[in-house]
């Protein structure tokens, strides 16, 4: 598991105020973190950026 001490986490800048949101730590070396916003403490998902790039573009893809 990555140490995840340093991940500075940030929201989509397409996230509303409702509270449904995912955090983004892109700043650790070779893995992208992605936590609940709601659960700071809870469970992280470590994607390498080869995996992060392909969800991520097929994301955009399905919601264009």
């Amino acid at each position: 598991m990555a140490d995840m001490t340093t991940a500075v986490w940030r929201k989509s800048s397409r996230s509303g105020n409702q509270g449904n949101c995912v955090e983004v730590a892109d700043n650790l070396p070779h893995v992208i973190a992605v936590r609940d916003s709601k659960d700071p403490a809870g469970p992280v998902l470590v994607f390498n950026p080869a995996a992060w790039g392909a969800f991520t573009a097929d994301l955009r893809a399905t919601h264009q």
